[in-house]
């Protein structure tokens, strides 16, 4: 299991963005980086280092994903027909602890990851442990019994910091969640600005 050494915020305050919308972030105080040189002025970026910062974006946004994970999804997006970009956005999208988050059965992505891990999730009736496990459309993900009264599920459920996005159908009752169809990049409710397209360009060069 890969595991974030660093703070979570610290991503936030890096990019100086607050990616995930959270009320919590130290961005909202703080929006510069981390570290006694995180107030310097910064120069105009290059091509490069606006790409490499995209990609960071993008793949800290989803959690605890590897540089190798998040490199074998662009390359399967690769191999798939149509818009490379459109097509990373949707294979992120269909992991198993993306979906988990996007239900808002837990806080953050973060708690996502360690609740699919901790086999609180099934997959059409099958008991999975795998976050980066990919949905497809009408797969229908839920919480198993002894884990619907957990303080984590019910907090986040009751939560208004985020939507559920269209592509989701949830049925907070049975506590399931069904992956309808791939979304498209307008179609997911990021808080930030991000640029899959760079993403592209950073790996393709």
């Amino acid at each position: 299991m890969s595991k974030r050494h660093s703070q979570k915020y610290k991503i936030d305050r890096r990019m100086g963005e607050n990616i995930w919308g959270r009320a919590k972030s130290p961005v909202n105080s703080r929006s510069y980086g981390p570290g006694q040189h995180g107030q310097r002025r910064k120069g105009k970026m290059s091509d490069f280092g606006l790409q490499l910062m995209a990609k960071q974006k993008l793949k800290g946004y989803y959690g605890n994903i590897t540089e190798k994970q998040f490199r074998r999804t662009y390359d399967e997006a690769q191999r798939r027909r149509g818009n490379t970009a459109e097509n990373m956005i949707g294979l992120l999208e269909s992991r198993l602890d993306a979906i988990v988050y996007r239900a808002k059965f837990v806080p953050t992505v973060f708690a996502a990851r360690q609740f699919v891990n901790h086999g609180h999730v099934k997959v059409n009736g099958v008991r999975t442990n795998i976050a980066s496990y990919r949905c497809k459309p009408g797969d229908v993900v839920e919480i198993r019994q002894k884990s619907r009264n957990m303080a984590l599920v019910l907090e986040a459920l009751e939560s208004a910091e985020r939507d559920i996005p269209d592509y989701i159908d949830v049925d907070v009752k049975a506590m399931t969640a069904t992956f309808t169809r791939m979304p498209e990049f307008s179609d997911v409710p990021y808080p930030v600005k991000m640029e899959p397209n760079l993403v592209v360009e950073f790996y393709s060069s």
